[in-house]
């Protein structure tokens, strides 16, 4: 049976065609040791990565799968090749950091060379961006079966004519993440390296097998090829869109924690996407075909639409399960608090396929968790204030979220989503004003963090209550209320929203004490104007004087 059942696979998968094999072969592939096994059935990858691999089948179906040691990204492991055709549009420093083309080469050939040990050699064909005029082509090579299901889940599936005509692709990922880079490799600073060429137009992922750096690695690829190559503005936000036939669009950033993807998946509006969109000249498009949403204390109450993805083709990541049942604990994080579920877009029932609309944005909703609570629920920004909230991109992490934070701790992630950014954060910041400009968006600055007080002493604002605040900007309600000022921050705040006390609309009014808040505001527009100072340099002074003035 066993034998049988390898005879009739033996092709499974195996449709390249001459040329794409020639292709495999001039790589340096052995193709007389491996087999390549090309956008295969999501069975098959079930078997082979339960085979292999470890994993087992949930409950509901889905395939639970573990990363290894490395449990999330590692950001300090990225690196990006200095060569000519990109170094002048790379934003140098900490968060791209240089690599030598000799030693991309040497990672990349240890790459191969550890794929070709392999038995089964895993490839994923398919799309970065749902508008035709703009995605590129991407092809995964990897050694485990995961992967493979991971990026078939999260990249735009092609069609089996699309895959027939494939070709070329634009971008190359090989992962051989089981396998270390060598420390003692010019440049390398550990076992683990994910690097970027822009001028190859590849990936080489070595020394962790967290699925995550392959989403990730296309992200940051259709930042830099977006603004550089396309002159279109690619964006860390999610998106919707209200129903009927030429339905306002909305986009939403937000960091971690913030509410980005509960806010945006509306059961009233279509979902264009959670995570990564490109704002064009004809519309709005998601640039994945997945999501990834993250699983800890997920519930069918609180999140219905991700939990009820988790089923037969999602990929459950170092999720902790009862092996009686096979259910799922999605409140125990002895792997790691970032337990995540990987599904293709079209699980959520109201995801609008394809992911794209023809029509520009209507509002921008920046979200931000201030655990201070001196920011107001809602308050509406200007073109310059707007820059300058999309550069500071501020949030704040609350204590009991990461060992040792005893009292909120501010971060500011650049655009709000600063790991993945390729480009100076002045020229993505500069595009998303032009844009603002030309098609008249509102951009709106929403506080899902704490009010009457800091964490600790105030309470989080209820969800109904920005619920009701974003109805109110979708319903165009909010854009004709009546506005006052709020100092330091200059921010411009609605006396009433329909469906939110009054008082909390300024946060003054629901603080104990006047001075104490008055204190927490200085702290935190002190905070802000230090952060933005590392952009300074590169920043028109309109959108500098939008800031906190204390």
């Amino acid at each position: 049976m066993v034998h049988g059942r390898h005879a009739h696979d033996e092709n499974e998968g195996n449709t390249f065609l001459g040329k794409e094999l020639k292709y495999f072969s001039q790589a340096g592939f052995d193709l007389d040791r491996i087999h390549i096994k090309r956008n295969a059935p999501i069975a098959s990858l079930y078997e082979d990565a339960i085979l292999n691999e470890g994993a087992v089948i949930s409950s509901s179906g889905a395939l639970i799968n573990f990363s290894g040691k490395k449990t999330g990204r590692s950001p300090k492991d990225k690196r990006i090749v200095y060569e000519e055709t990109s170094k002048d549009d790379v934003w140098w420093g900490p968060v791209n950091i240089k690599m030598d083309e000799h030693t991309f080469e040497i990672n990349r050939e240890r790459a191969i060379d550890y794929l070709n040990t392999r038995e089964n050699v895993y490839v994923f064909d398919g799309f970065a961006g749902w508008d035709p005029k703009y995605r590129i082509k991407v092809r995964v090579i990897a050694s485990r079966a995961y992967h493979a299901l991971f990026m078939h889940n999260m990249l735009i599936r092609p069609t089996a004519e699309e895959l027939e005509n494939f070709g070329e692709p634009d971008f190359i990922i090989y992962n051989a993440g089981q396998f270390p880079a060598n420390r003692f490799t010019t440049g390398m600073t550990s076992t683990t390296s994910v690097e970027v060429n822009f001028k190859r137009m590849e990936m080489v992922i070595l020394g962790t097998e967290y699925a995550g750096e392959m989403k990730k690695g296309i992200f940051s690829v259709m930042h830099y090829l977006q603004p550089v190559k396309f002159g279109q503005l690619s964006l860390h936000s999610s998106a919707n869109q209200a129903k009927g036939d030429n339905g306002d669009v909305t986009l939403f950033f937000g960091l971690s924690g913030t509410g980005k993807t509960t806010l945006s998946a509306d059961p009233n509006r279509l979902l264009i996407g959670d995570d990564e969109h490109v704002w064009s000249d004809t519309g709005v498009f998601n640039i994945e075909g997945g999501c990834y949403a993250k699983t800890i204390n997920l519930s069918a109450e609180k999140e219905p639409e991700i939990f009820n993805a988790i089923k037969f083709g999602s990929i459950l990541e170092n999720v902790v399960y009862n092996p009686a049942d096979r259910r799922p604990d999605y409140d125990d994080v002895s792997i790691t608090e970032n337990t995540r579920c990987a599904y293709p877009i079209e699980y959520i029932p109201n995801a609008k396929i394809p992911c794209i609309a023809d029509r520009q944005p209507s509002n921008i909703i920046m979200l931000t968790c201030d655990a201070f609570g001196v920011l107001p629920p809602v308050s509406r920004l200007t073109p310059e204030q707007a820059q300058y909230h999309f550069v500071a991109g501020y949030t704040s992490k609350t204590p009991g979220t990461e060992d040792g934070i005893v009292e909120p701790s501010p971060t500011f992630s650049t655009c709000y989503g600063q790991p993945f950014i390729i480009l100076h954060p002045g020229r993505y910041a500069k595009m998303l004003a032009e844009r603002m400009e030309k098609n008249k968006v509102d951009c709106w600055l929403i506080n899902t963090g704490w009010t009457g007080g800091k964490f600790g002493t105030g309470k989080r604002c209820p969800l109904k209550y920005t619920r009701a605040i974003v109805d109110a900007i979708h319903n165009g309600t909010l854009a004709k209320a009546e506005f006052e000022n709020f100092p330091i921050f200059n921010l411009a705040i609605p006396k009433a929203v329909e469906g939110v006390p009054s008082e909390i609309l300024d946060p003054v009014k629901v603080w104990p004490s006047k001075d104490a808040f008055n204190a927490e505001v200085q702290k935190l527009g002190g905070m802000f104007q230090k952060a933005f100072s590392k952009y300074e340099a590169d920043i028109t002074a309109e959108v500098k004087n939008a800031g906190p003035i204390l």
